[in-house]
């Protein structure tokens, strides 16, 4: 049997003529899908090999109303908190033999937006998400609608029916607000990517697809975390040290900047996540500072380079590989027809004290 050239690519007619069977019977014999006898299907599978047929099976999935893929829209794939994130959700989906097509929205709803269209567009069975700032969320109450499951991961902004994997954001940063104010700090700052507090955008009465605010969940709820630490003993909350920038280590960088030069500079620094983390210990370095002699820090997620810098960071640590393969779990379940309400899965996290908090 003559190989085809490798000028042209072999096609299922091709198969079925040199395994003489027609085209109809060598796609069910290749695409594992009807019925066909032991005979048939290995003189099909023979012909196939030998011609190097190679199967478009996206265009065959779809004919069946199966692509075996989840689509995954992150929010910022340089932070490694979502790195980790995204390797627990491949992990999960390899064993159950699905594919995962990543997209990047950077933070952008409008990439975000498009993002879930060309995952509806390509039929994909599934849709995992960290939902960008925005106060609009009508694509993926429509993806639910439309009959493509969606599971958010990291933030649940409210009113949206959907599941959810997080942490308890508040509370976790609560309780870190507290071992700085334990240490004697009172001029404590927060240095955080996500928008800027001044820009939120509140509506009296929310409907479904609709968040209060602009900020990232996330964001916000930390925020609130350090503004309730800081109420609980009786330290007033000067605007001055709250800095949100965007989500790059620069940004983050030149807030702190900012809080160095103020006549009061802050004393301690709690950074909520690593980018900021980042972006505050280089601003601090550059500035010939010492941590935690000059300036305690704190970080909001414990990412690899935390335990590693000298003085080795105090951190919140999340479980981000978990949270990434419980919203994979919980999505599977969702295709498979589980239609019980939506579930809002809290995870632990683990405040890691270690050398960088000294008294102011």
């Amino acid at each position: 049997m003559a190989r085809a050239s490798r000028r042209a690519a072999v096609t299922i007619g091709d198969v079925a003529r040199a395994a003489g069977v027609s085209r109809a019977t060598a796609a069910r014999a290749l695409g594992g899908y009807g019925q066909v006898s032991q005979r048939v299907h290995e003189q099909v599978t023979a012909a196939a090999r030998e011609l190097g047929y190679q199967p478009n099976v996206l265009a065959r999935n779809m004919s069946i109303g199966r692509t075996q893929s989840l689509g995954v829209a992150i929010a910022n794939i340089d932070d490694p908190f979502y790195a980790r994130l995204t390797r627990g959700i491949t992990d999960v989906a390899r064993a159950e033999g699905l594919e995962v097509l990543v997209a990047n929205t950077d933070e952008d709803p409008e990439l975000e937006r498009r993002a879930v269209q060309v995952f509806q567009a390509n039929q994909l069975e599934g849709i995992l998400l960290t939902p960008a700032p925005t106060a609009r969320a009508e694509h993926l109450i429509a993806a639910k609608e439309q009959g493509t499951p969606v599971v958010l991961m990291d933030r649940h902004p409210r009113g949206l029916g959907l599941d959810a994997v997080v942490v308890d954001n508040r509370e976790a940063t609560r309780r870190a607000i507290h071992h700085l104010l334990d240490a004697g700090h009172t001029r404590i700052a927060l240095v955080a990517g996500g928008g800027r507090p001044d820009t939120r955008e509140e509506s009296p009465s929310p409907s479904p697809g609709t968040s209060e605010v602009a900020l990232a969940a996330t964001t916000l709820e930390r925020i609130d975390g350090y503004r309730a630490a800081l109420a609980e003993r009786n330290v007033p909350a000067d605007s001055r040290y709250l800095r949100c920038g965007d989500f790059h280590r620069e940004a983050a960088k030149a807030e702190a900047h900012q809080l160095l030069a103020l006549d009061e500079p802050p004393t301690a620094i709690f950074a909520a996540g690593s980018i900021p983390a980042l972006g505050t210990v280089e601003a601090i370095y550059d500035s010939g500072l010492r941590i935690p002699e000059d300036l305690s820090v704190v970080a909001f997620d414990d990412a690899d380079w935390s335990n590693v810098v000298q003085p080795p960071l105090t951190a919140i640590s999340q479980p981000a590989y978990d949270i990434g393969a419980l919203a994979t779990r919980t999505l599977l379940q969702r295709i498979r027809g589980d239609d019980s309400p939506p579930v809002v899965h809290v995870l632990d996290t683990e405040f890691r004290n270690r050398k960088s908090v000294a008294a102011p």
